[in-house]
């Protein structure tokens, strides 16, 4: 029996995950812009307490590695770090993109491509595409779009857009008649958690002390603003 606590805070809402073996436990989701500092840690309290597990039966932590956040993405390591010295067990970190193309193509029984987008401000996204079967058909990438984004794919497959960085790019792909934009899609700890199952079987564990998020981007701190008094 392994039970597995996973992790999720790569966007601005964040989730948390209980599995056994495979199978979902329970879970919450904190739908708090910006919430992870402030309700991570009792999140997770909360959800040990109300499934009737107690920490030291985690077997291990999966956190969502990115890319994402970099704030959030700190954040729920820092935190799944933690726990892992801890109790000394060991951490399992899972592609957020791949992850978010896991949940989406449990849903869907057509033969489309998933294109997961997180949202890195501007008209840049962080995605990845794959197909239904999870093969990967374009790597993690943080990319641009424009007008011309995808028409090689999209000429000959229809394509399903999700995640926060989706909608922002639907005006401008929308005169591609196979691309399909879905809303309201964010990136799941329950995801995470059965992902994380299949690398706990194989012992694919990340190094716990030398571990960093996946960021793709390097982060650039915004300048406060200054209201001056006249």
């Amino acid at each position: 029996m392994a039970v597995i606590l996973s992790i999720e805070t790569s966007t601005p809402t964040s989730s948390i995950a209980l599995h056994e073996d495979g199978k979902l436990i329970s879970s919450q989701h904190i739908h708090v812009d910006k919430s992870h500092a402030e309700y991570l840690t009792l999140s997770i309290k909360n959800l040990l307490e109300t499934s009737e597990f107690s920490m030291k039966s985690v077997n291990a932590l999966a956190v969502s590695k990115g890319p994402g956040s970099y704030t959030g993405l700190r954040i729920g390591t820092s935190t799944a770090k933690g726990i892992c010295y801890a109790l000394d067990v060991p951490l399992i970190a899972i592609n957020t993109l791949e992850a978010m193309a896991y949940g989406m193509a449990k849903l869907l029984y057509e033969d489309v491509l998933l294109c997961p987008m997180i949202d890195a401000r501007r008209m840049e996204v962080f995605c990845t595409v794959t197909n239904k079967e999870l093969s990967i058909i374009e790597n993690t990438s943080a990319k641009i779009i424009d007008i011309d984004s995808y028409s090689n794919l999209l000429s000959k497959h229809k394509m399903i857009f999700f995640g926060n960085g989706a909608m922002k790019c639907s005006t401008t792909l929308s005169h591609q008649k196979n691309a399909i934009f879905i809303s309201g899609i964010s990136p799941s700890a329950e995801h995470i958690g059965e992902l994380a199952w299949h690398e706990y079987q194989q012992n694919h564990f990340e190094n716990v002390a030398y571990f960093e998020p996946y960021y793709l981007k390097d982060f650039v701190a915004k300048k406060p603003s200054v209201n001056k008094l006249v």
